[in-house]
């Protein structure tokens, strides 16, 4: 038996995939930027406090990079 392959018997090598987003929060808009860490992030802007066009962006995001929609997303913000 090799040792590459009896060091993975029994352990979960499922790569999980996520959606990483990062926001910088302004006053009049937030600048998001999207990605799952293999392509280019997208970017985009919404109006401030427009949670609807955040969760839009999120979906949008998910399918760029072709993600479940139940995908975690893991998020940091940045204020101006």
């Amino acid at each position: 038996m090799d040792a590459p392959d009896t060091a993975l018997r029994g352990q979960n090598t499922t790569t999980v995939s996520r959606l990483y987003m990062a926001f910088e929060l302004g006053d009049k808009s937030w600048k998001l930027s999207l990605g799952d860490g293999r392509r280019a992030p997208s970017r985009c802007t919404v109006a401030a406090g427009d949670t609807t066009a955040v969760l839009t962006a999120v979906a949008n995001a998910k399918a760029r990079c072709h993600l479940s929609a139940d995908a975690p997303v893991y998020s940091w913000a940045l204020s101006r």
